[in-house]
């Protein structure tokens, strides 16, 4: 796949929506921060050592060991624009560290996107696996076996009481980052949000927006990720993460029965109501156009709108975002248009999704 191609192809391997539990986990991420012995980290480093730690990295991802697992392709973010770096945020291939921050920085994508390694980030290596629904044990494996390779061949910088050193000290230990993307509306409209978030961080995770650290929840998604890095190993970690959101799971699960006991014609007119401004609107904010997508996405995953399918909404919560929108124009655009823009992109995707007879629904 061409550098274009990964900018302008909106599907990723996460967005399909072919995994466990994929009605409320609709992807699972795992991140290794390592970093390199006896060269400065990102934030220090000159242009030329940060060359080199590419360079470096770059004969890893071509050898024999790398290309039999995954043929990755080398994006240069000196390369790119501002405007296609936000599309690789969007997508969630690049961290916005990397596309504004970083200097000399760079990113090797697997053909799927499932595999994104960024370079001189925060950290010298950052690998990410990213894949739709509840796998975080797959995750992991592939997460690692890439870890193994370049641990091969590259001197880490370890220390062996505080283990893997990172830029940031709540990465020291074992360097992992591993999260679940939640769809949580349920939870959000029966007002438990606000208990389960407060206890979440009493167990040692974090509770993020879609895009990380400092985003917003839009849409009733959440990322629920691991916060302590040392002192635990690997497997306590991902124990831990899985616990608590298989907890979460099910109490979504226990509170989108309840508002279909209790309050079907309320929460079915929230429903419906949604559906017909995302079929009929002529502008529309990201914000309003997250919500709608995830009141849509709940009668999707209720049975109360049969005939849409979840992977085109999967599809809009990417191609909505600004950059995206923008991309796919060739050129700036104003919120104004961006607004009319989305509106029928909406419009027209949905309508793709469905059949011309929509059994009476509208």
């Amino acid at each position: 796949m061409s550098q274009q191609q990964f900018m302008q192809n909106p599907w990723s391997n996460w967005m399909k929506g072919e995994g466990p539990d994929s009605d409320i986990v609709i992807s699972t991420r795992l991140r290794i921060a390592r970093n390199l012995r006896q060269h400065p980290f990102p934030l220090l480093a000159t242009d030329s050592q940060a060359e080199e730690v590419v360079k470096k990295v770059t004969e890893v991802s071509e050898s024999e060991a790398m290309r039999k697992r995954h043929r990755l392709q080398m994006i240069q973010m000196d390369q790119v624009n501002p405007l296609e770096k936000k599309v690789l945020v969007e997508k969630h291939l690049i961290s916005p560290h990397l596309a504004e921050e970083s200097r000399k920085g760079a990113v090797l994508l697997s053909k799927d996107e499932s595999v994104s390694i960024m370079i001189n980030e925060e950290d010298h290596i950052r690998i990410q696996v990213l894949l739709p629904g509840f796998r975080l044990n797959e995750a992991w494996e592939m997460g690692t076996k890439i870890d193994d390779i370049f641990e091969k061949h590259l001197n880490y910088a370890f220390d062996e009481k505080r283990g893997y050193l990172t830029s940031c000290p709540t990465n020291v230990g074992t360097g992992i980052r591993a999260s679940v993307m939640l769809h949580l509306p349920a939870l959000v409209m029966t007002q438990q949000i606000s208990r389960i978030l407060q206890a979440i961080n009493q167990v040692g995770l974090v509770v993020r927006g879609i895009y990380g650290e400092g985003s917003e929840a839009l849409g009733n998604l959440f990322q629920l990720s691991n916060q302590v890095t040392l002192g635990m190993s690997e497997t306590d970690i991902l124990s831990n993460l899985y616990g608590v959101a298989r907890q979460i799971i099910e109490q979504e699960r226990v509170a989108r029965q309840y508002l279909q006991e209790h309050t079907r014609v309320s929460l079915e007119d929230r429903i419906f109501r949604s559906y017909g401004i995302l079929l009929h609107a002529r502008t529309m904010e990201s914000k309003e156009a997250a919500q709608r997508l995830s009141d849509l996405r709940l009668g999707i995953d209720l049975g109360v709108i049969p005939n849409v399918s979840p992977l085109v909404l999967n599809e809009l919560l990417v191609t909505t975002q600004p950059g995206f929108l923008q991309q796919h124009a060739g050129q700036k655009l104003t919120p104004e248009q961006r607004d009319e823009r989305r509106a029928r992109l909406i419009r027209e995707r949905i309508n793709a999704g469905r059949p011309s007879h929509d059994n009476g629904i509208l």
